[in-house]
């Protein structure tokens, strides 16, 4: 599966689905965003369960303003619409994989209790 452009419209529909999704926060001026692109996109060819999606933070300012994006590139993952991850800079593709294999591997039941929890 190939990347996919997140737009202020799409962006919740997107985050909200079932599994897994990855989300780039990049920018074309950006030279680590430009070394984490490939990489990203390598990850989406071997991944084709996961959805990986994109924000330019320019063309997308207020979408990055209510993520709170203050470092570009920072990658988020979402799973079953909540968010478990999120890290500013570049990583490269053992981090990457290594941060799927966590997202995965993790007990969504547990994840949704300890949030109930937080939020009481």
């Amino acid at each position: 599966m190939a990347t996919v452009n997140l737009t202020a419209e799409t962006f919740a529909d997107t985050i909200h689905k079932d599994g897994i999704v990855l989300v780039d926060w990049w920018a074309a001026w950006c030279g680590p965003c430009r070394m984490f692109a490939p990489v990203f996109e390598q990850a989406s060819t071997q991944h084709k369960d996961i959805a990986f999606a994109k924000v330019d933070t320019e063309t997308e300012q207020q979408l990055a303003a209510q993520a709170a994006i203050s470092s570009i590139p920072t990658l988020m993952a979402f799973r079953d619409g909540i968010l478990v991850f999120s890290q500013p800079g570049s990583l490269p593709a053992p981090a990457l994989e290594q941060v799927i294999t966590a997202v995965r591997g993790l007990d969504m039941d547990m994840v949704r209790t300890e949030l109930a929890t937080q939020q009481s």
